[in-house]
Formats: structure tokens, sequence, C-alpha cells
């Protein structure tokens, strides 16, 4: 029916019939992608689901080659290019887009035989890293009258290391990481007290707990490039997580692997010490210190 009618319109009306306003679905890609390399990844994330052309543009390599460490190939290299425990080659997936390389690198990635995990933070892309409590030197870890390694879901390694009395109390243990420039802060993670779950509430047995209070611990730490720094702090608050902070270095050469090595000592030994759980260290951009406490 409508072409028996159309003879009924003018050329004159055809033309001046109302054309579609431009959107944004309008814009160019590449327009689109020079706008999206100032935002952070959650963002240009979310700008994707917009339209064809914001989806297009935001899988532009340009943009998240911008958001990944300017050394992520030795990252990758370090982390992935290296047999598991199981003896088989943990390999990087070749021929991913920046993109997905950034997606990839984001996750939880474990080495050194699970014991420590690596990760971009998703939104500034600075490098976290953690060491489990299995990964650290403990003095005294295979005496069961002294240590045990406790299940539990309030780790992220599913584990902790925990101290039921001792006289000699240390922790020890190193990292060597290709770290991206920049100022890296380390954290203890410890508990005072055992906790446990009852008729599904948290509930924390601070029994051992003692010998804290009577000469503080003390951090140590160094770098392969001579950094050092110590401190000393008393443990205190019973039942709650606190990352204690142990000391900064800063990495001024990306391009060559940075070992650091910690320590946790208290070995006055006129007296005991008990009741601690280690859970693990972190190693994050000292830019996060104020974020951790909020844990």
């Amino acid at each position: 029916m409508g072409t028996a009618f159309s003879f009924l319109i003018s050329p004159t009306q055809a033309s001046t019939a109302p054309q579609s306003k431009p959107g944004l679905g309008d814009l160019p890609e590449s327009c689109v992608a020079s706008v999206l390399v100032y935002l952070d990844p959650p963002e240009i994330c979310k700008l994707s689901m917009m339209n064809r052309a914001f989806r297009g543009a935001s899988s532009a390599d340009f943009i998240w080659e911008s958001k990944l460490p300017a050394n992520y190939d030795s990252l990758i290299q370090r982390v992935f290019q290296e047999d598991d425990s199981s003896g088989q080659s943990n390999n990087f997936p070749e021929n991913l887009c920046k993109r997905d390389i950034y997606s990839r690198l984001s996750r939880p990635n474990c080495f050194d035989g699970g014991t420590k995990r690596v990760w971009l933070d998703k939104r500034s892309g600075k490098v976290c890293l953690s060491i489990c409590s299995s990964g650290l030197t403990i003095t005294g870890i295979d005496d069961r009258r002294y240590w045990s390694r406790i299940p539990t879901e309030e780790s992220r390694f599913g584990s902790i290391a925990y101290l039921q009395q001792i006289w000699w109390f240390e922790v020890d243990g190193e990292v060597e990481f290709p770290f991206p420039a920049g100022s890296y802060s380390l954290f203890f993670r410890l508990q005072l007290g055992r906790t446990n779950k009852r008729f599904g509430r948290r509930v924390t047995n601070t029994e051992h707990v003692h010998g804290w209070d009577i000469k503080p611990v003390r951090f140590q730490v160094s770098t392969s490039d001579g950094q050092q720094s110590t401190t000393q702090c008393y443990l205190n608050e019973p039942g709650k997580w606190i990352y204690y902070h142990m000391g900064d270095f800063v990495v001024a050469n990306p391009h060559r692997p940075t070992k650091v090595k910690f320590s946790m000592t208290q070995i006055d030994c006129t007296h005991t010490k008990g009741g601690l759980c280690v859970d693990s260290v972190f190693v994050y951009p000292s830019e996060f210190r104020e974020r951790l406490k909020l844990f």
C-alpha cells in the first residue's frame, strides 16, 4: 500500500521529511578511543556497554597499553614462564590483545609453587603482591608444641600459622620480583587470638594471647640495592586482623628484579609469647597504605 500512495508525496515534501539526529553511536571509534584513554579501566568497561562504537573503541590496544605497567613483559615472564608444583609449565596465552592481558593480570596469579600471588589493582594498574605463611621461614614451625597450621576462610590462601607459645619468635621471608618503578610498602597481616565459628557467628579465643605487651616486635626490611628500614611496635587489639606496616622501599630501575628481604622478631627470652595468627605478607604501592586501615 505504501508503494501505491508514494506518488502523492511531492519531491519537495520528501526532502523536508524529518531526519534522525546524530547520536553517540555515530562517533568514529578513533574519537571515542581518544577520550577513553583518559579514564580508569572500570569506567572504560562500563562505557563499552553503551553501543557498538564504544564497544569497538574500548578494545583499542593503545588504551590498555597505557594502563599496563611499563615492564609488564617482565612481569609475565616472572609469573608465568615457570613450572608449577606439578611440573607443568604455566605458560601465558599467546596473541592476547592488550585488554585481555590487563584482564588476565588483574586476577590473583600464583607463582613460586603457589606460595605467592600477584595481581594488578583494577583501577590503577599498580602491582600488588602477597606471600602466604607457608612461604615464610618460621622458627619452630615443624614442632606442634609451638605452631600449627589451621585451615580458615579468613585467609586468601586458605590457611594460617597459629602460635600457641614460644620463647624465640622469628619469621623471615624474601621475594625477588620485577616491580615497576615506584614506592612500595610491606605489611604483615596478623591477628591476636584464634577465630572459630559458633552457630554461624565469629568467635575469637584469646586464651593463649600473652607476651606481646611486654616487649615490641621488630620489623626489618632490606633490598638488593641497599635500602634498609627498621620499625618496632606492640601487637594489640585481639580478635581483629591488622596490617602491621614493616617499612617501605623504592624501585627506580623496573628492568632489573628487586630482591626484598623482611623479618618480624621478638627474641627477648625473658618471657614467652603466644596466641598469634600469621596469615601473610603484602607488598602494596605506598599510596594504598590508607586503604589497608579500613580492614
